[in-house]
């Protein structure tokens, strides 16, 4: 699944790659969030892991992965 991260004062949007739930993203950050000065980390694909301060995540957006079709498509007319 791909999430996307808004960070607060910074102008690009970090993508990571992960195989955690959607639901599992969530908690994280509400973990994160509810914790004095706490850290929402997301770990990627490769093993690597995002860490940023919870309280300058400005947004989430979670995409879950859709089956890509391989092949050429016909129109019939």
């Amino acid at each position: 699944m791909q999430v996307r991260i808004g960070v607060q004062f910074v102008p690009k949007e970090l993508v990571v790659d992960t195989e955690q739930s959607a639901d599992e993203v969530q908690h994280a950050l509400a973990e994160a969030l509810a914790a004095e000065r706490g850290v929402f980390v997301l770990k990627d694909r490769r093993n690597g892991r995002v860490v940023i301060p919870a309280d300058r995540v400005g947004y989430l957006e979670i995409t879950e992965e859709e089956g890509r079709s391989v092949g050429f498509g016909t129109q019939y007319t």
